[in-house]
């Protein structure tokens, strides 16, 4: 009975552990190499540029701000599927319904149209991506059969200035909370 109260307990601080540090432990696990680019969209849809205004009440001036409000506001407004739908932001605000593709290029735009608002679209740009999966350094994508794992779309918020680059997967961010990916070289 010891041994198994025992069990328990480590298989409780384990799990809270990995629940706790799951964005640092998906970071050092799983990087993302760029294949190819994405379109971007700018905002034509008065129905979205009334989401992003509604949701962005205030300037934000804080990168991180913003790319963490653009992840919550894709989250909020979109549902994953894995049919195709379309991939145009200023379509998806009606839709709602999305793929990676589409969360990707949602995110990006609403991303976009807040460093504008913001006085930062001279400094950073949001582009959506084609890229590849790899876990532990091995690529993940020849594993499976389905088109569907073909490939992944996520988005790299680049400095024009300096070139650095930050990482954000929006349909991760969905469905675990994990926003800020590590890019492979």
């Amino acid at each position: 009975m010891k041994i198994f109260k025992r069990l328990a307990i480590i298989s409780f601080i384990l799990i809270a552990f990995c629940f706790a540090f799951k964005g640092w432990i998906y970071r050092h696990l799983v990087t993302y190499k760029t294949i190819e680019r994405r379109t971007s969209y700018p905002v034509n849809s008065p129905n979205l540029e009334k989401l992003i205004s509604e949701n962005s009440g205030f300037q934000e001036t804080n990168l991180k701000e913003i790319v963490k409000t653009s992840l919550s506001l894709t989250s909020k407004s979109l549902r994953f599927t894995d049919g195709n739908n379309a991939n145009d932001p200023n379509r998806l605000v009606e839709s709602r319904d999305a793929n990676c593709i589409g969360y990707a290029a949602f995110m990006s735009t609403v991303c976009n149209q807040m460093l504008k608002e913001s006085n930062l679209s001279n400094e950073w740009v949001a582009t959506p991506q084609i890229g590849q999966l790899y876990l532990l350094g091995k690529n993940i994508h020849p594993y499976f059969k389905s088109a569907f794992f073909r490939d992944h779309d996520f988005v790299i918020i680049r400095n024009l200035t300096s070139g650095e680059e930050i990482g954000v997967d929006p349909s991760l961010h969905d469905y675990t909370g994990i926003g800020y990916i590590t890019l492979k070289n």
